[in-house]
């Protein structure tokens, strides 16, 4: 049996990759800032699968508890096999318009703790021969539109080349590109998408399946969904200028407030 730790677990993706652990076997430990939703988790997966559950309260924008989630990966007596890193938020204004600290929290858990967890995890497993990591990032890295882009642009990237350097040593880094998926996060950012059509909608349950098989075929992208994959593979292509123009003026035109 297998430990993975999954931050960002009480809610959304992170959620749905704790269930989906639990369901073929994994004990977990679960990492977020609500203690009560945690505990509420922690209960339901115990009882439904009989894994063992450890709840880990932190919130990563705040380097002691990060801190504390390293601690924890380094264990050499409580290994932890598969890191999740999903933590993270989004913003609904622009980068100008908003307080600069939330955007420095943003910055915080979404690339300062991604770093460190993924140095903590990474040396233990190489210590292992064994491991993966999978770092939730977004089809958004492949675009140019405010900090969000950014910050996953460099999960994505910081991926690749943790990857790479890891080859060879029994432990696989997998960077997960999602679309838009259908959990809280738009709603806790205040972002309404009701334009976008149907068919760009993934389902999480479906999404962390197909990551968990990217995961065991060792691919370093993952984007779930045949659509996701066309529309990433397009951007990609495309000569930057024409992404930064494009893929700011689609998002406009699909968003309602």
């Amino acid at each position: 049996m297998t430990t993975a730790l999954v931050t960002g677990a009480s809610a959304g993706i992170g959620h749905a990759f704790a269930q989906r652990l639990a369901r073929e076997g994994h004990d977990l430990v679960v990492v977020a800032r609500d203690r009560a939703r945690l505990e509420r988790l922690a209960a339901d997966l115990r009882a439904a699968h009989g894994v063992d559950v450890e709840v880990l309260v932190a919130d990563l924008s705040d380097r002691h508890a990060t801190d504390a989630v390293c601690a924890r990966l380094a264990d050499a007596e409580r290994p932890v096999d598969l890191l999740v890193n999903n933590a993270g938020f989004g913003l609904a204004g622009s980068f100008l318009d908003n307080e600069v600290a939330r955007e420095e929290a943003g910055l915080d858990v979404m690339v300062r703790a991604v770093m460190l967890t993924c140095h903590a995890a990474g040396r233990a497993m190489r210590a292992r021969g064994h491991g993966a990591i999978v770092n939730v990032s977004s089809v958004a890295s492949f675009i140019a539109h405010g900090t969000y882009s950014a910050e996953k642009s460099f999960v994505t990237v910081f991926s690749e080349g943790l990857a790479s350097e890891l080859a060879g040593t029994g432990v696989t880094v997998t960077a997960l590109c999602p679309g838009f998926t259908r959990t809280e996060f738009h709603q806790r950012a205040r972002m309404k998408f009701s334009a976008l059509p149907e068919f760009l909608w993934l389902d999480a349950d479906d999404l962390v399946q197909q990551a968990l098989t990217d995961v065991a075929a060792g691919k370093v992208i993952s984007v779930p969904g045949a659509q996701w994959k066309v529309l990433a593979a397009t951007v990609r292509a495309l000569p930057r200028p024409l992404v930064r123009g494009v893929g700011v003026r689609a998002l406009h035109r699909f968003r309602r407030d």
